[in-house]
């Protein structure tokens, strides 16, 4: 695995956010497009997080969002970034990754 310099960290805005909006991506069998609220903005994220939740467990979840990729196309929706998960390699599992207590939306992670 490649390493990285501290530089490179400080490139990447990674925050709190909260998911205020899930649907299926039409024609897909995957795919969510989730909406995050990040704090100053509402941001899309397009997942692949169906096979792991049900709507209802991620709507109102708070989450980690790598929000300063640059926008990708998936299932034909714009994705604004990117949320972080633990996931197997055989893909069995995926877990997001939540603050473990409560925190607004919109905070850096450091």
């Amino acid at each position: 695995m490649e390493q990285i310099n501290f530089d490179d960290w400080k490139k990447l805005e990674i925050k709190v956010g909260k998911i205020i909006g899930v649907e299926r991506v039409p024609k897909t069998e995957k795919l969510y497009k989730l909406k995050v609220d990040i704090g100053e903005k509402t941001i899309q994220i397009v997942t692949s997080l169906v096979p792991y939740y049900s709507e209802d467990e991620l709507k109102d979840k708070k989450i980690i969002v790598l929000i300063n990729l640059k926008p990708a196309k998936f299932g034909g929706e714009i994705s604004e970034g990117m949320l972080l998960c633990a996931e197997k390699e055989d893909e069995s599992e995926c877990v997001l990754l939540t603050p473990d207590k409560e925190i607004e939306q919109g905070i850096p992670i450091t």
